[in-house]
């Protein structure tokens, strides 16, 4: 009987297909399951030996004891929140991601999101279908300027550099915040370091790209919130767990800023009856930061890669520690 590899997503099998050589492939229907994907995978238990996982599976130290004979976790997205590491490196469970290959994509994406927002694209369109368009009005649909405004990047790696890279393009004053200055960035792209409360406080345009951590957990809460422009608008394209919606929802509520695009949720996927759903001033997106086909057939070969590596007995590239 083959060992198994479990996903928990479908996939086209032109991708899944290198994996079937020498392995039993599953792919998880995650619309015909009554629980979650990776309860699903339990139910192979000592078969499985490779799991290759989307950024809501939570890979848990319960999980990999559950799966003894487990050696390979391969996440589809740059973060890894959702996989125990310290667990998985003492059972010796190599887990790898997928950096790199979508920094401009995400950067794109959250870009348009950030244009969207502040010329409130998705409302005006949703009007025009409703038939609420009788007339030209001098300030119907009136947003912000995008060019010559100022931005402030929270987290400056491979996408928050990315993202100044567009920015500059639109002559943008970029101002960023990070634990670590990035010197050549700033020559390159004429970046202001800033302190968190200086960039909140400064910039029009707030822009999150920092991982999920201990110290990013909760970083904008009802304090860091209070401190923006009455003209500011908020774009998460990182992690959701990042801002306090509740307080993100009543700073938006109560016209304290100007509006916010978001594209990932303390809880995916959200609740259609969110409350930030229900207020014209949010753009809302499905987490689709990385969601090109380029981009995401690349991320799958980098998966397939690093399990076949793994599995062949060889080093992966890109193993998370």
């Amino acid at each position: 009987m083959k060992s198994i590899i479990y996903v928990t997503r479908q996939l086209d099998e032109s991708i899944v297909a290198p994996l079937r050589a020498n392995h039993e492939v599953i792919q998880c229907d995650i619309h015909n399951i009554t629980g979650t994907p990776i309860e699903e995978a339990l139910q192979y238990g000592e078969r499985v030996v490779a799991l290759w996982t989307a950024l809501s599976d939570q890979v848990t130290s319960e999980v990999m004891d559950a799966l003894p004979n487990l050696k390979v976790v391969a996440n589809m997205a740059v973060g890894y929140n959702n996989i125990d590491i310290a667990a998985a490196n003492e059972r010796g469970i190599t887990v790898t991601n997928t950096p790199g290959v979508l920094s401009d994509t995400t950067a794109d994406l959250a870009f348009g999101l950030l244009m969207s927002t502040a010329r409130m694209l998705p409302q005006a369109e949703k009007s025009l279908r409703a038939g609420e368009w009788s007339t030209w009005e001098p300030f119907g649909y009136a947003g912000m300027d995008i060019h010559g405004a100022s931005i402030g990047i929270i987290g400056m790696g491979r996408i928050g550099e990315a993202l100044a890279r567009r920015a500059y393009g639109f002559d943008m004053d970029i101002s960023y915040h990070n634990r670590t200055r990035k010197e050549e960035a700033e020559k390159k792209y004429d970046l202001t370091y800033r302190s968190l409360e200086d960039l909140l406080k400064t910039c029009q345009f707030i822009a999150i790209f920092a991982p999920l951590t201990e110290e990013t957990n909760g970083l904008l809460g009802r304090e860091e919130l209070a401190l923006l422009r009455p003209d500011a608008i908020v774009i998460n394209a990182a992690r959701g767990e990042i801002i306090d919606e509740d307080a993100l929802y009543d700073v938006l509520k109560e016209g304290k800023i100007f509006g916010a695009g978001l594209d990932v949720y303390s809880q995916e996927p959200i609740d259609p009856n969110h409350k930030l759903l229900t207020l014209p001033n949010v753009v809302a997106l499905p987490h689709i930061g990385s969601a090109s086909i380029a981009t995401r057939t690349k991320m799958a070969e980098m998966n397939v890669e690093a399990i076949l590596a793994v599995l062949n007995g060889e080093t992966p590239e890109n193993i998370v520690q």
